[in-house]
C-alpha cells in the first residue's frame, strides 16, 4: 500500500510528513529510553522481514494480489517504539532505493503503515497484557488485528486521496475497502500463523524467540520473489479503476527502480539480486540505528 509521489497534491504532503515526523521522533524518544536488549537484538531481523514480506505479493480476488504490512506483527515481536522504527526505516528505503512508494509521500505512508498499522499492534499488546489465552485465542486474536492494520491503513490513504482531490471520498473508499479486506485476510493469516510459530511465552507476555525464524523466512521470500503474483496490488487496482494511476510518477528515479538492475538481463535474476541488496541494506541500516539506540540507553541508564 505504497501511495507513490504525485499521487497526493495541495497540502497533504506536508501535513502526513509532519505528523510522520512527530510520530517517529516520539517512537525514537520512547525507545531509546525504554528498548530492552532482545528488542534491540532482533531488530534487524525484523526490520528484513518486513522488507521481504512487503516485496512478496500473494494472489487475491478479482486479479488482484497484496502484500504484508507487517505492522502487528512488528508490534508483537518488537514493541510498538521499535515497531514504528523498522516500518519508517523500511518505508524510506524503498523509497529512496526501488521508487516503492514516493519520497514526496513517504509521510503519508509512514502515517498509513507505521504509525495506524503498528498502532493496532499496540492495541493487541494492551489489551491482552496480564491475560492467558488459549492457542486459537491467540490465532484469532492477531488474526483480527492484523486484518483491521490492513483496513484502517487502506481508509487512511481513501481520505488523503480525497483531501488532496485526486478522487472522491464516495468512490475510493468502498473501492479501497472492498480490495483490502482480501489482502487483510492473507495479513491476517500470516500475522497469527508466524506469532504462533515464534511464540516461546503467551502472546500477551510479548516473549518470542524470532530472530533466527524471522531471518530464514526473509531470505526466503526474497529468493522467492520472482515466482511471486504479478498482478497488480490493491492500491494499483483501484487507481487503475477509478483512471488516477498515471498520476502516480515518481519525481526522482531511483538507482534500483521497480526491483530492476540494467547489469542483469534476466528480470528474475535481477529482481532476485536487487532484492537481495535491499534486504542486505535493511539489515546493516537496522543494525547501526540498533547500536545507537542500544548506545542512547546506555548513556541513560548511567
Amino acid at each position: 500500500m505504497h501511495i507513490p509521489d504525485q499521487m497526493l497534491q495541495g497540502a497533504v504532503c506536508p501535513v502526513t510528513a509532519g505528523l510522520g515526523l512527530l510520530g517517529v521522533t516520539a517512537a525514537a524518544l520512547m525507545a531509546a529510553r525504554g528498548a530492552g536488549k532482545q528488542d534491540l537484538k532482533r531488530f534487524a531481523a525484523v526490520a528484513s522481514l518486513l522488507f521481504a514480506g512487503q516485496m512478496f505479493n500473494f494472489p487475491v480476488a478479482n486479479g488482484t494480489s497484496g502484500h504484508l504490512i507487517g505492522g502487528v506483527l512488528a508490534a508483537a515481536l518488537l514493541g510498538t517504539p521499535l515497531a514504528v522504527l523498522a516500518m519508517t526505516l523500511v518505508l524510506a528505503l524503498q523509497a529512496a532505493l526501488f521508487g516503492d512508494g514516493g519520497l514526496l509521500s513517504l509521510g503519508a505512508n509512514i502515517v498509513n503503515m507505521a504509525l495506524i498499522g503498528v498502532g493496532v499492534g499496540a492495541l493487541m499488546r494492551h489489551f491482552t497484557i496480564g491475560r492467558s489465552l488459549s492457542a486459537p485465542r491467540r490465532m484469532m486474536l492477531a488474526f483480527g488485528a492484523g486484518w483491521l492494520s490492513v483496513m484502517l491503513s487502506a481508509l487512511a490513504a481513501s481520505m488523503e486521496w480525497a483531501a488532496s482531490g485526486t478522487v472522491s471520498l464516495s468512490q475510493v473508499v468502498p473501492a479501497m475497502l472492498a480490495t483490502h479486506v482480501w489482502i487483510g485476510i492473507g495479513e491476517g493469516l500470516v500475522t497469527a500463523a508466524f506469532l504462533e510459530l515464534v511464540a516461546t511465552r503467551r502472546i500477551d507476555e510479548g516473549g518470542f524467540s524470532s530472530t533466527v525464524p524471522a531471518m530464514l523466512l526473509s531470505g526466503i521470500l526474497v529468493l522467492a520473489s520472482p515466482w511471486a503474483s504479478a498482478l497488480p496490488d490493491g492500491l494499483q487496482r483501484v487507481a487503475e479503476r477509478l483512471g488516477f494511476l498515471s498520476v502516480g510518477d515518481a519525481i526522482l528515479s531511483a538507482p534500483l527502480d521497480g526491483y530492476s538492475m540494467a547489469v542483469i538481463s534476466d528480470p528474475r535474476l535481477a529482481l532476485m539480486a536487487a532484492g537481495l541488496i535491499g534486504l542486505v541494506s535493511t539489515f546493516v541500516s537496522a543494525r547501526l540505528l540498533g547500536w545507537r539506540l542500544c548506545r542512547a540507553i546506555c548513556h541513560h541508564d548511567r
